[in-house]
């Protein structure tokens, strides 16, 4: 191609109007077949934030943030020079002119438009319904406004008894609202589950304190001076609310297609055709406000996915099969009930049969549907959803055992438990993104097929059968002196009361390592699992030698080979005595002062020769290690809670300094941090911690598997309104369950997420005690409280402890010359030398 013609070839631009998840999803295809490369791209999003995760937006009221929910990855935008317009509305189309008119006054051409509007809440046009506490439940901004609203209500009600609906009731209970859910069909989620299956979620759900009305519906919403005060049922009867919550259903949102001519449906939804192509041929629609082929409005992300796809093919002048039509297979948890459907769940098919087996006690229904011949045409799960990610591939097939052995629970008529050797390959294992078997087959990490495929990535209920179909790692060991996990060695070190490396290494480390001195990696890990079973005091005997720098000497080694001290101060209490001492202990040994995030004072500088004199002014005036130094409790920050804010509603120090001296000391895989909030406003930041706690009115709402640091996390919500003995008692479980099962140097987030079946079964453990492990877990937790002793105050205690604090072993009244300082801003900091590129020293 000449020069001539490359500065006067025609650049094509596709505008997309909507960015939801379906959106976000046709600019990756895009990406992925190279067409940003050649084209402009145009996103109009109405919303004031980018595409996010709203299958998770419940997630929010768990302790997610706005950015956690976010779809779009970093520098996606500009890596693929896609213009976004955030809050800018399309408000009309000229398809003569092929332009878009945004909200701004913008004017975009176009060669190809794409329509992702999606769907808008239906609210029942009932007196009232716009009333002050009247909401609904569709995007971030509506969720921000319910959580504010609540803060003054006391009782609320959600008009919908379907997915989203229940979804709305779970945060208005998490909320510490009473709730009504009012469902106008005679069962719960009737789209997706039948009669049975309702039942056995309405008893669920009731059991947790939620009042369900169903077969009844919202005939007006009664208010006084503009606001909700109640609500009254078509049976009759009325309710006390003061917040009503619609969720409803939701409409394509096809106006836009409407005002420039395109052709929509009797019922709604912009009619396409099997390329998702409208009326226009320049004019695609995806998603929720698309009518497909055969008749059906989508309301699931997968089908929307599958549209994307299949556009993005299109204009990549790719082969591509078309969309004529989704699998509405769901498996959600809805208020923490499993509940799946797949299928022909309701049993539609001529000569069809059930099987069904239901345990109203426990609260588990599971329905299969076969034809006369055996083959799986649906089924219902609620309760116990476990092998829905097996049943679903396999519908359309006979399974290779009776229908009646796959819905038995275990020890009722020997079920066989399927594998994925019983899947074909072509089965679709990720409904989301249509990742078949064969497909994940050609990765070797869950990682790897997340970043190939994107199955996992969607709703997540693929991956429990995704990591079975991945091959086994070769060898798990912890390192090439054991074969055994962290955990492994933990549980055995445990069992058979070994309380030494030696012998936990000749009785079960590799035979060609036994009689050996271990290694880097195993020796700290061991003199870990040792330390967190209560083993003794950390520098005696083997002990010793199994430390890492820091434990050697009880103190953090800094760069120029001086040490930090660092006092213990819990919950950032401190007495203005107890400050005047280590002001002084600065002063008299020049140390730098600095006060930290953690709520402490860190002293630096010290020499390793002067650690046992600084520590000898500390201990006699009541203070402790901060472990600062080792992998176990840091801090617990507090707020001032409600002895001082007018905010608090729970005396937030006094929690924080009982959990800090109830796990002082305490050994783990890696740090742990914490923290106590007093209110809502989290001014502690409680959910970046391993463990946080936020007081409520009721009590406390306990945190879970945070982080900060260069890969943050917020913590998920474990439990709420607890007792202060219901925390410290869940804390305790939870502690001692992460310190049995994590692996070396996992942080509580990287074990969680890791954890199979993630904070589910962390729930199922701790709290509902499914293992029958809890009585164990608070045993370790009360002997660790028992044995616990300040590692410093020991070893001023022992002349021989103190030997070991010295800078030179043949010199120990002969401090390290090397360790130098110089001032800075009235303190001092590390004299160092550096080499520059030329090999000029500097400073």
């Amino acid at each position: 191609m000449s020069a001539d013609a490359d500065t006067t070839a025609h650049t094509p631009t596709i505008v997309l109007v909507g960015h939801g998840m379906v959106g976000q999803r046709f600019l990756e295809a895009l990406a992925d077949r190279g067409v940003t490369r050649r084209a402009r791209i145009v996103v109009l999003c109405e919303e004031p934030r980018p595409a996010y995760d709203r299958v998770q937006l419940t997630s929010y009221f768990s302790g997610k943030t706005p950015d956690d929910l976010s779809m779009v990855g970093a520098g996606f935008m500009e890596e693929h020079g896609i213009e976004l317009y955030v809050g800018d509305a399309a408000e009309s189309v000229d398809r003569e002119a092929r332009t878009v008119t945004a909200r701004s006054g913008r004017v975009f051409a176009y060669d190809t438009l794409v329509l992702a509007t999606g769907s808008y809440p239906f609210v029942p046009p009932v007196p009232g319904k716009d009333a002050r506490g009247c909401f609904v439940y569709r995007t971030i901004e509506d969720l921000l406004a319910i959580e504010e609203y609540a803060k003054t209500a006391t009782t609320g009600a959600v008009v919908g008894g379907g997915l989203l609906g229940l979804e709305a009731a779970g945060a208005l209970k998490g909320l510490g609202l009473d709730t009504h859910v009012v469902e106008f069909a005679p069962r719960l989620m009737p789209v997706q589950v039948d009669e049975g299956g309702g039942a056995a979620l309405l008893r669920t759900i009731e059991r947790m304190g939620l009042s369900v009305h169903t077969g009844t519906g919202t005939q007006e919403v009664v208010t006084a001076d503009g606001a909700v005060t109640g609500m009254r049922l078509s049976d009759g009867s009325e309710l006390a609310v003061d917040m009503v919550v619609f969720s409803a259903g939701v409409r394509p949102r096809d106006q836009l297609a409407r005002d420039c001519g395109l052709a929509v449906g009797e019922r709604g939804g912009i009619a396409v055709d099997e390329r998702c192509r409208t009326s226009d041929p320049a004019v695609f629609a995806i998603g929720e406000c698309a009518l497909a082929v055969d008749g059906r409005v989508y309301g699931l992300v997968a089908p929307g996915y599958e549209m994307a796809q299949t556009v993005a093919a299109v204009l990549a002048e790719e082969a591509d099969q078309g969309f004529t039509g989704a699998d509405m297979s769901t498996k959600l948890k809805l208020l923490g009930v499993d509940v799946a459907s797949f299928g022909d769940a309701h049993g539609t098919a001529e000569g069809c049969l059930d099987v069904v087996y239901s345990d109203s006690r426990s609260g588990v229904y599971k329905k299969l549907v076969v034809d006369g011949e055996g083959v799986l045409l649906g089924g219902v799960l609620v309760g116990d959803a476990d092998s829905y990610g097996l049943l679903r591939p396999l519908t359309g097939t006979v399974p290779p055992v009776s229908p009646e052995q796959l819905v038995l629970p275990a020890g009722a008529g020997a079920p066989v438990a399927l594998g994925p050797s019983a899947l074909p390959d072509d089965a679709v294992i990720c409904s989301c993104h249509n990742v078949t078997k064969h497909a994940i087959g050609q990765c070797s990490s869950l990682a790897e097929v997340k970043k190939c495929t994107k199955a996992g990535t969607g709703c997540g209920s693929c991956v429990k059968v995704i990591e079975k179909l991945l091959p086994a790692p070769v060898d798990q060991g912890l390192c090439g002196c054991f074969s055994y996990s962290r955990s492994e060695l933990y549980e055995i070190a445990r069992t058979l009361r070994l309380t030494s490396f030696a012998a936990l290494l000749d009785s079960h480390g590799r035979p060609e390592v036994r009689g050996g001195e271990g290694c880097e990696v195993c020796k700290p890990t061991v003199g870990s699992i040792l330390a967190s079973l209560n083993n003794g005091y950390i520098l005696d005997g083997e002990q010793a030698s199994l430390q890492d720098t820091n434990d050697h000497f009880l103190a953090n080694m800094q760069r120029n080979g001086s040490y930090s001290v660092v006092p213990r101060i819990p919950g950032g209490e401190i007495t203005p005595d107890k400050l005047i001492v280590i002001g002084e202990v600065a002063r008299d040994y020049g140390l730098y002062t600095k006060i930290t995030g953690g709520q402490r004072i860190d002293l630096f500088g010290a020499r390793v020769d002067q650690l046992p004199a600084i520590w000898t002014r500390l201990v006699d005036a009541g203070f402790e290690s901060g472990h600062a130094y080792g992998k176990s409790l840091r801090t617990v920050k507090s707020c001032v809670g409600q002895t001082w804010c007018r905010y608090g509603v729970q005396d937030s120090v006094k929690m924080a300094i009982q959990l800090e001296l109830r796990y002082r000391g305490l050994r783990s895989p890696h740090k742990l941090k914490s923290a106590v909030s007093g209110c809502a406003r989290e001014c502690a930041e409680a959910q970046s911690k391993d463990f946080g706690i936020i007081a409520t009115a009721n009590g406390w709402n306990l945190y879970v598997g945070g982080n900060g640091g260069a890969t943050p996390r917020h913590a998920d919500l474990l439990a709420q309104d607890l007792s202060d003995a219901e925390l410290v008692r869940l804390i305790d479980r939870f502690l001692m369950f992460y310190i049995r099962t994590a692996d070396r140097l996992e942080r509580t987030s990287t074990w969680l997420d890791r954890l199979e079946g993630g904070l589910d079964h962390l729930k199922d453990v701790v709290v509902h005690d499914s293992l029958g492990l809890c009585d164990e877990l608070e045993a370790l937790m009360a002997a660790h409280v028992d044995a616990y002793r300040d590692e410093w105050a020991q070893t001023l205690d022992d002349p021989e402890r103190l030997r070991r604090f010295v800078s030179f072993v043949n010199a120990p009244d002969t401090p390290d010359p090397s360790v130098r300082f110089v001032p800075e801003r009235d303190q001092i900091k590390p004299d160092l030398t550096f080499l520059t590129l030329e090999g000029v020293a500097s400073r």
